[in-house]
């Protein structure tokens, strides 16, 4: 699967932009705020719907305009499929597949695949639960389309619950509609705690290899999904707690409490790993990541790169740049020196200055 070529409108600042990527390595250079991160913006929105910097889609509109138009080609086993996306000031993004309109955004799923690596995936690890349970969910969503929907249900439901519990403290009587929504709560939680454990178990079995090359043979990693209940006692769990939730007017247990565990020799590394080993480990996920989802779709993924070559020493950086060979890159960066320090193979560079981008033929 790859990105044949991406047109930009009025997207960020970027007034009209059209631009052919290579299947291999595409790099992107130049100063810092000059538009390398915005052209990988526009890939992952084509492939999910979603920006990974922002949640409203005027942010991207470029200043001064009502709407932007984005229009990515993919190539996928052989067939190709024009994705066009509007977005607008005050309406929701109107999404083509092939010239199509498509009335749900979980239609678009599955057509581009693409792992986003950026300097605050580094982080994962170190960072709170919610950082964690994204991480899971956005991949899941791409990959299952029934995940999707279970999890757009459950997060639905939640918010109902939640709601219901606030109004309750001036309206007790509604205390006898929560059993309803508490039956709709298991059922679909339950669904999504399995589905998760099944990824987790999928994903540590890939994890451990790949980090324990990275360490030098040195260290083992155990990544374990750690559900806040199990789903077999959710209900019994949500039963017990219920004048605790109608105290605090919020839902306590569900899986919108799970956390990852992240262990080396029985060493929890989110509270007490070194700085170190949260980065190699937050490395091995995303390298797993790019293996499990081949493994999956029967293809390889896109990769996005931003910036994240400078956040690591120069061991990682080779290890990165050696496991990516087979796969369609589109790399930002300030500057070339790492990639000519390593003779990494560059199919096509672009030097971005002020949201123009220019096809340089040579470092």
């Amino acid at each position: 699967m790859i990105i044949k070529s991406i047109e930009l409108q009025n997207f960020r600042n970027y007034e009209d932009l059209n631009i052919s990527f290579d299947e291999g390595t595409n790099i992107f250079y130049g100063d810092n705020a000059q538009g390398k991160t915005n052209i990988l913006e526009a890939a992952y929105l084509s492939g999910t719907t979603k920006s990974h910097k922002c949640s409203k889609d005027k942010e991207m509109i470029h200043f001064g305009e009502q709407e932007s138009h984005i229009r990515t080609v993919v190539v996928k086993k052989d067939k190709e499929y024009q994705i066009d996306m509007h977005l607008k000031h005050n309406r929701s993004k109107g999404i083509a597949i092939n010239k199509v309109p498509i009335k749900k955004a979980s239609e678009l799923f599955g057509i581009l695949n693409m792992v986003f690596f950026s300097p605050e995936d580094l982080n994962i690890i170190k960072n709170g639960p919610a950082e964690r349970r994204r991480f899971l969910d956005s991949e899941l969503c791409q990959l299952d389309k029934i995940y999707l929907s279970d999890l757009t249900t459950y997060n639905k439901i939640l918010n109902q619950r939640n709601k219901l519990l606030k109004d309750m403290v001036y309206r007790p009587d509604l205390k006898d509609t929560l059993p309803v929504w508490d039956m709709q709560l298991v059922e679909t939680g339950r669904k999504i705690i399995r589905r998760r454990k099944q990824f987790v178990d999928e994903l540590n079995e890939i994890v451990h290899d790949i980090h324990y090359r990275i360490s030098g043979e040195k260290e083992d990693l155990l990544l374990q999904y750690e559900p806040s209940i199990e789903d077999i006692f959710f209900e019994d769990e949500l039963s017990r707690v219920k004048e605790r939730d109608m105290r605090q007017c919020m839902t306590s247990v569900g899986p919108h409490r799970d956390d990852l565990l992240f262990s080396i020799g029985e060493v929890d590394i989110r509270k007490f790993g070194s700085q170190g080993q949260q980065r190699t480990s937050a490395l091995s996920l995303k390298l797993s990541e790019i293996e499990l989802v081949k493994r999956s779709i029967h293809d390889t993924p896109v990769l996005l790169l931003d910036d994240v070559l400078s956040e690591l020493d120069s061991n990682r950086q080779n290890y990165l740049l050696n496991s990516i060979h087979d796969t369609q890159t589109l790399i930002t960066c300030t500057g070339l020196d790492e990639f000519v320090k390593n003779r990494f193979q560059i199919n096509k560079i672009f030097k971005v200055v002020q949201g123009t981008v220019e096809e340089r033929k040579e470092i």
